[in-house]
């Protein structure tokens, strides 16, 4: 995937939405887990959907909806329990039946905390594919159809040696209301896996900067049985830089991979 976006001149984001940082939502350390900061990112984008009169029933009366494709999420600066960041969203282009999608959040003195890219695929629910991009969506979101390159993750083949193994189910709290495994549920998966290898790779589920860059392949539905392989991916001079991560159902299907790394950038 490419580089996240610098900064962008304020008048450019279309929605602010403040989000507390919850109880529920922080980890042993006091701070905001990064699932939660993936959540607060779709939730605005449904907000800033929903003013523009986008609404989840407008999308159910024409059997639309969308899927995260992509999410390229930085998290910046710690955000510990009760910490406000305001969320700022924009859509930056469609193309055919994708839509790309700008995220940043900010403490209140105005730090950067969180930065974010999604590609998002428009489905026709009833038939299950890629569905028409309603006309309407340029001239009411005010973006113009652009040609930009949807995110990909590729990952390196994994050694012959040193994967870390983990074996997981999706739980009715992962369901979301297109009935799978909400996006930001992988990402607690992610985490899950890096936890589980243990050093550098735990170290790097909760450090700051860090950096996940996830593809979503296939959906995972209830009690579908997840199998996670994680390694390391080797950088200049035998530097560590990040993990590679692959989702697989129990039938060996891929279901999304991912890249976590030490960077912000």
């Amino acid at each position: 995937m490419s580089e996240l976006p610098g900064d962008a001149a304020d008048d450019t984001w279309s929605l602010t939405v403040p989000y507390r940082a919850r109880f529920d939502e922080c980890g042993p350390d006091d701070l905001v887990r990064s699932s939660a900061l993936l959540r607060y990112a779709q939730d605005v984008a449904w907000i800033h959907s929903e003013r523009l009169g986008f609404t989840r029933a407008w999308y159910t009366d024409r059997n639309l909806g969308w899927v995260v494709r992509t999410a390229d999420l930085a998290i910046l600066a710690p955000l510990p329990l009760g910490t406000t960041v305001t969320m700022r969203t924009q859509v930056v282009g469609f193309r055919r039946f994708w839509a790309r999608r700008l995220t940043e959040g900010r403490l209140a003195d105005g730090t950067l905390a969180v930065r974010g890219q999604t590609d998002w695929v428009i489905i026709d629910t009833a038939r299950g594919v890629p569905g028409r991009l309603p006309p309407e969506f340029v001239a009411r979101f005010g973006v113009a159809t652009a040609s930009f390159e949807p995110g990909r993750v590729t990952l390196p083949e994994p050694p012959a040696d040193g994967v870390g193994r983990l074996t997981m189910l999706v739980r009715p709290q992962d369901i979301d209301p297109m009935g799978h495994a909400n996006n930001g549920a992988y990402l607690d998966y992610l985490e899950e896996s890096l936890l589980a290898v243990g050093g550098a790779a735990a170290g790097l589920a909760v450090g700051i900067p860090r950096r996940f860059r996830i593809e979503y392949l296939q959906p995972a539905r209830l009690g579908t049985a997840l199998r996670a392989a994680t390694w390391a991916i080797d950088g200049p001079d035998g530097a560590v830089p990040g993990w590679a991560w692959r989702l697989s159902g129990d039938d060996g299907t891929e279901l999304a991979r991912g890249l976590a790394t030490p960077d912000g950038a």
